[in-house]
């Protein structure tokens, strides 16, 4: 009992206690592999969150060695991400005003409520909730924050001040602002381009980023760069590592990050799961959503307290990781202590890495989120996925991030909603064989003589059970004649006893039978007596008929129809 909970609570910690030695040659490998690319990338999300170089790198060292003990994933790498350093500027920026120590502090904080969110979320077991951002919001949200990262960065890597902080302003304003452009400063940013472009065909495997950003920074030491105008990055100055200072925070303040920390918890686990479940489906194994919650707020908590910003999964990263065969969370722990290598010994080095440098890694980056293709190829497939990622990417251009999210989702729960009040639905026959499928056109199924018999494609509940009312009766007098039997799939509607709803079938099955029609309920016999037997009242329970499911429903309507006729005959005779 003790090691179950154990393996509940430590997933990561218990595959490294079963490790074996054959993953030790190619986890040092991946390792090694992963820091490579994590190292600049998490300095320039550092920029992107509007933090200093190095704690980008302190958000990578403690909180990897967390994931391995407390994640479920052999594979994912957690770390800063695109997404979640966009929503953390984009809510701390306006809060901080400028003041760089109040932003790295509020940083924190909103991290910190970020990892209870989840651990709360974990706690409830609310793992379920990675599919409330669906497919098409998710890719409407990261086109949506790559297109804002990628414009955010132009400023940077052409060397002109930006006049506002506001994606569709710095759009209107770029044609005048190029002509104020930096030519040092541009030139930095090509270069850094051909290196990563040429780094990129030339050596697919190697972590092009990391040769930008050394490249870039030997230059900018050895030929002084900084007294041409091209800035490098702030907030460390040697003599130690940077350390927050708290007394003057203001308490008052935490109540501006509670709800952004919970849409920041809710995008980045299912921005987490994504990536997690589709490297645990390629490796043959699964993830638990509660447990990678857990993980999540855990991990957040760590960076939190170790000076960090908000991490999720890297995948990116992860991707680097499978290529190089990486079997354990072994793979994170090595990582990790090679970038707090850097920190430790090679962090003064950092204060020479130019800004337009990491801007051109940013929009690099972002460029690999941007897919457009895959919104415009929703259209011809599913329209309303379509809209809904269209709806998203735009709510995040025009409104920002946060509202943007919180937009998209409540349009997609409007749309489950609209599918639970009204939702499809189809008659049922016959084929030749007395096989039961849906009626279409053309398709051969054939409806039963004098027999309705209706699917319902949705649970019934309170605030549909009237539409579904309506839709029986309008089917029954849209007939020619009318039939004897209405016959229901309860398989697909009846899925819990909401009182309403047993109600409701109550008051049905007397109109019908005022009109000489029985109804038949067809499935979840044992489940429909039960809920029948301790709700109904003031009815005859005889006057429903239950049966197992809807062949059967056919041979007792058949049984029926036939004894019924006999009857009809003899009384015929008796006349005679």
């Amino acid at each position: 009992m003790q090691r179950k909970s154990l393996q509940n609570m430590t997933p990561g910690l218990m595959n490294l206690l079963a490790y074996e030695r054959s993953w030790l040659k190619p986890d040092i490998r991946a390792g090694l592999s992963v820091a490579a690319v994590a190292l600049p990338v998490a300095i320039a999300y550092a920029e992107l969150a509007g933090v200093s170089a190095i704690v980008g790198l302190y958000s990578c060292i403690l909180p990897m060695i967390a994931y391995a003990i407390f994640g479920s994933s052999r594979q994912l790498i957690v770390g800063p991400d695109a997404a979640t350093c966009a929503v953390i500027a984009a809510v701390v920026t306006p809060l901080a005003a400028g003041n760089s120590e109040l932003h790295w502090q509020l940083t924190i904080v909103m991290t910190l409520m970020m990892g209870t969110w989840c651990l709360i979320a974990s706690r409830f077991r609310l793992g379920a909730i990675a599919d409330l951002l669906s497919r098409p919001i998710l890719n409407g949200l990261l086109n949506g924050v790559a297109l804002t990262i990628i414009v955010n960065q132009i400023s940077k890597i052409l060397g002109f001040p930006s006049p506002s902080n506001e994606l569709i302003e710095r759009i209107l304003a770029l044609p005048e602002n190029l002509l104020n452009s930096h030519w040092p400063t541009m030139g930095i940013s090509l270069l850094t381009l051909l290196i990563l472009l040429g780094v990129h065909y030339a050596r697919p495997n190697w972590p092009a980023p990391l040769f930008a950003v050394v490249l870039t920074t030997a230059l900018t030491w050895a030929a002084n760069l900084p007294r041409f105008g091209i800035e490098t990055v702030s907030g460390y100055t040697g003599g130690g590592l940077p350390m927050v200072s708290w007394p003057d925070f203001k308490p008052g303040l935490l109540r501006d990050l509670v709800i952004p920390a919970l849409n920041l918890a809710v995008v980045s686990f299912v921005s987490m799961m994504l990536t997690a479940r589709s490297f645990a489906a390629k490796n043959g194994y699964e993830v638990d959503a509660d447990s990678e919650f857990r993980a999540l707020g855990l991990v957040n908590i760590v960076s939190g307290l170790s000076q960090g910003f908000a991490i999720s999964g890297a995948n990116s990263r992860t991707a680097v990781n499978d290529a190089n065969g990486g079997k354990s969370q072994l793979v994170s722990v090595i990582a990790a202590l090679a970038i707090a290598v850097v920190v430790l010994f090679f962090s003064e080095p950092l204060q020479f890495i130019p800004i337009p440098v990491l801007g051109v890694i940013l929009i690099y980056a972002s460029w690999s989120l941007l897919d457009m293709r895959s919104i415009f190829r929703l259209r011809k497939r599913n329209r309303p996925a379509f809209n809904l990622a269209l709806f998203t990417f735009l709510s995040v251009l025009l409104v920002g991030i946060i509202p943007g999210i919180g937009l998209a989702v409540l349009l997609g729960l409007l749309q489950f909603l609209q599918t639970v009040f009204r939702p499809t639905e189809q008659l049922l026959g016959v084929n030749d064989d007395g096989m039961i499928h849906s009626m279409g056109k053309d398709n051969g199924i054939k409806p039963v003589d004098g027999v309705i018999m209706y699917r319902f494609n949705s649970p019934l509940t309170y605030f549909n059970v009237a539409y579904f009312k309506r839709r029986i009766t309008n089917l029954v007098d849209s007939r020619p004649s009318q039939p004897r039997w209405v016959v229901i799939d309860a398989v697909a509607s009846f899925t819990h006893a909401d009182i309403s709803v047993l109600a409701a079938i109550n008051e049905l099955q007397r109109e019908l039978k005022l009109r000489g029609i029985s109804l038949v309920l067809a499935g979840r016999r044992t489940e429909l007596t039960r809920w029948f037997r301790l709700h109904r009242s003031g009815s005859d329970e005889r006057d429903l008929i239950l049966v197992p499911d809807l062949y059967l429903a056919l041979r007792l309507i058949q049984s029926k129809e036939l004894k019924e006729e006999g009857m009809r005959d003899a009384e015929a005779l008796l006349k005679g």
